[in-house]
C-alpha cells in the first residue's frame, strides 16, 4: 500500500479557478472538506486563523490575508487581499500541501489502528523521500 500526499498527487487538488475581482480581491476554490483540517494546515503554513464553523479568517505575516466560507457543496473558497493571481494560487497550493499532510497523517493513524481488527499485522512502515508512505501488512494467522 503507497500513501500519496495531496499536493503529491497534482494541482488538480487545488481546483485553482482563481479569478481577479475589481476590488482586488482573488477568490480561488479548493478541494478542501474538513474544517478542523483546514484550520490545523493553515496555521501549519504560518497563518493566524480565526475560525467559526462555516468562515475562516486568516493572516499571515507577510502581508496577505484570506476569508474562507463553506460554499452550499460543502467545499471552500478563499477570497485573498494583499497579493495578485498567482500570489493567491502559492497559498492555496502550500495549505493544500499542509492539508494533504494532515489528511496521510489521519489515514495512516487510521490503517495502525483498524489493521489488527481486519486481522492484519504492520510489519513495516517507510517513508520515502517524496513523503509517500509505504506499509506493508501480513495477514495474521490464528493459532490452533
Amino acid at each position: 500500500m503507497l500513501l500519496v500526499p495531496l499536493a503529491m498527487a497534482g494541482a488538480a487538488a487545488i481546483k485553482a479557478a482563481a479569478d481577479r475581482r475589481a476590488d482586488g480581491v482573488c477568490r480561488v476554490g479548493t478541494r478542501m472538506r474538513d474544517a478542523d483540517m483546514l484550520g490545523d494546515a493553515l496555521r501549519d503554513t504560518g497563518a493566524d486563523v480565526r475560525r467559526t464553523d462555516e468562515t475562516a479568517t486568516v493572516r499571515w505575516a507577510d502581508g496577505i490575508t484570506a476569508s474562507f466560507s463553506r460554499e452550499a457543496d460543502g467545499l471552500w473558497s478563499a477570497h485573498f487581499s494583499g497579493t495578485d493571481e498567482a500570489g493567491a494560487t502559492q497559498k492555496v497550493s502550500e495549505v493544500d500541501a499542509a492539508y494533504g499532510r494532515r489528511v496521510q497523517r489521519a489515514v495512516l493513524e487510521r490503517l495502525r489502528e483498524q489493521a489488527p481488527v481486519a486481522g492484519l499485522r504492520l510489519e513495516s512502515e517507510t517513508v520515502e523521500p517524496d513523503a509517500s508512505v509505504r506499509m506493508v501488512f501480513e495477514i495474521a494467522r490464528e493459532r490452533a
